[in-house]
């Protein structure tokens, strides 16, 4: 008999529902750290990266979708955070000689604890960010726009806890590869993309982005700091 998912019926259809909404939110990660980049360039991007989260925010097409990526980060993190609970519960005693190291990876073991780290993130992250540039009262910059780039620059060097922030994020970066590594070549597996030719061309690319895209996020708060 199928194991019942937390928030679907299924354990099939559940693994499908998490590969889609996985593969969505990484792509979702390379739209918003193009846009993030725009930081490296100091004060003279300011207005660029200010234009960058207006229309984050305000244009329609973009608007609809982030309510499906809020709807996709709360069902990938909750119903997988849950699903591992049932099946600790329903299996509550392991077995004497069992050695997971050698059946599966360590992101693969963790992925519970992985999601749970990048749940609090999110919410963080959002709070502090999202949530002004939505409804907060934010200085505007010469162009007339919120000021998002002053209060990330803040955040990341003058704030008496800056360094701290510094070390968060990037702390949540590192849960976010290993999340990667084991969650990008697991959703095509899960969604039939298995083929002999083409899984380790996907597990390559799989282990550069989970490399390469969470890197690139860490660099950003990392080098704010280091040139306040």
């Amino acid at each position: 008999m199928a194991t019942k998912s937390a928030l679907l019926g299924s354990s099939l259809t559940k693994k499908y529902w998490m590969a889609l909404t996985g593969l969505f939110l990484s792509v979702f990660l390379i739209v918003h750290l193009a846009g993030n980049l725009v930081l490296l360039g100091g004060k003279e991007m300011a207005e660029n990266f200010n234009a960058y989260a207006e229309f984050m925010t305000t244009f329609p097409i973009i608007k609809i979708t982030s309510y499906l990526l809020y709807f996709s980060i709360l069902f990938h993190a909750f119903d997988g955070i849950l699903l591992t609970i049932q099946n600790r519960k329903a299996r509550p005693v392991k077995y004497h000689y069992e050695k997971p190291s050698a059946n599966s990876n360590w992101a693969s073991r963790n992925m519970a604890f992985l999601g749970t780290i990048m749940l609090f993130f999110i919410v963080g992250h959002m709070a502090t960010f999202w949530w002004r540039m939505k409804f907060g009262e934010l200085p505007l910059d010469a162009a007339g726009r919120k000021d998002l780039y002053t209060v990330v620059e803040v955040y990341f060097t003058t704030a008496s806890t800056a360094l701290l922030h510094v070390l968060i994020y990037v702390v949540a970066m590192i849960a976010i590869a290993f999340h990667l590594l084991h969650g990008f070549q697991s959703s095509f597996q899960t969604l039939g993309v298995n083929h002999p030719k083409y899984t380790p061309l996907i597990k390559k690319i799989g282990v550069g982005f989970a490399v390469v895209i969470p890197a690139l996020f860490a660099i950003i708060p990392v080098y704010m700091y280091l040139n306040q």
